[in-house]
C-alpha cells in the first residue's frame, strides 16, 4: 500500500536547525505536489511550504526565510530544512502529497518538532 513515511523530528533548542524528510513508498513522487503542514495543540493545521512538480516553491508567511524545502525525485524524497527555530514552531509537521492531477493523496503519520527556550 502506496504511503508516506516521515522522519527528522525531534527536540531543539531555539535558534536550531532540524531538516524534515518525507519519503514516498510504493509509489513515485514525479508527478505529485509535496507539502509539509504543521499543527500545534489547540491550533488549526497551517500550511509550511509546498514545491511543486516544476519545482516551484512556496512557503508560509511565519516561516519565510527560515526555512527551505527541496525534493529529490531519484530518491523519492522530499526535505524540509529548518533554521533558527522558534518555540512557536512547535507542532507535529505532516508530509501531504497530491498527484498534480488532483488525485490520488496521501498524508504522512506527522513527525513531532520540539523547540525549547
Amino acid at each position: 500500500q502506496a504511503e508516506l513515511v516521515e522522519s527528522g523530528g525531534g527536540l531543539v533548542q531555539s535558534g536550531g536547525s532540524l531538516r524534515l524528510s518525507c519519503s514516498a513508498a510504493r509509489f513515485s513522487f514525479t508527478t505529485y505536489i509535496v507539502n509539509w503542514y504543521r499543527q500545534a495543540p489547540g491550533k488549526e493545521r497551517e500550511l509550511v511550504a509546498l514545491v511543486t512538480t516544476s519545482n516551484y516553491k512556496q512557503y508560509g508567511d511565519s516561516v519565510k526565510g527560515r526555512v527551505t524545502i527541496s525534493r529529490d525525485n531519484a530518491k523519492n524524497s522530499v526535505y524540509l530544512e529548518m533554521d533558527n527555530l522558534k518555540p512557536e514552531d512547535t507542532a507535529v509537521y505532516y508530509c501531504y502529497a497530491i498527484d498534480r492531477m488532483g488525485s490520488p493523496s496521501f498524508w504522512g503519520q506527522g513527525t513531532q518538532v520540539t523547540v525549547s527556550s
